[in-house]
């Protein structure tokens, strides 16, 4: 289910879904959003295309893409920088 299309300042154009168990999927620097808020999607739903919107803005077009949960693994958390983000913050590549 989408749960916010719209344009934010550093993300531009933007998709948040939340899929199954309860992961939150982030889109972002969208050029078109195909979707809109409180829609239903699956795996062959064209959401959007690519571009360079956002603080991405005059770059080559990409995807900004993350998971996340709305559960806290906090066994995940550690000493790095930045490890209180390992809270929620997903490894795609764990999923594909």
């Amino acid at each position: 289910m989408v749960l916010y299309a719209g344009n934010i300042r550093m993300g531009g154009n933007v998709l948040l879904i939340l899929g199954p168990k309860w992961r939150l999927h982030y889109y972002a620097h969208l050029d078109t959003l195909r979707s809109s808020a409180l829609s239903f999607v699956n795996q062959e739903t064209v959401i959007g295309t690519v571009g360079a919107t956002g603080n991405a803005a005059g770059k080559s077009p990409h995807l900004h893409y993350s998971i996340m949960t709305v559960i806290p693994y906090v066994w995940r958390i550690d000493s790095d920088k930045q490890g209180w983000r390992k809270l929620f913050y997903l490894n795609p590549m764990s999923y594909f």
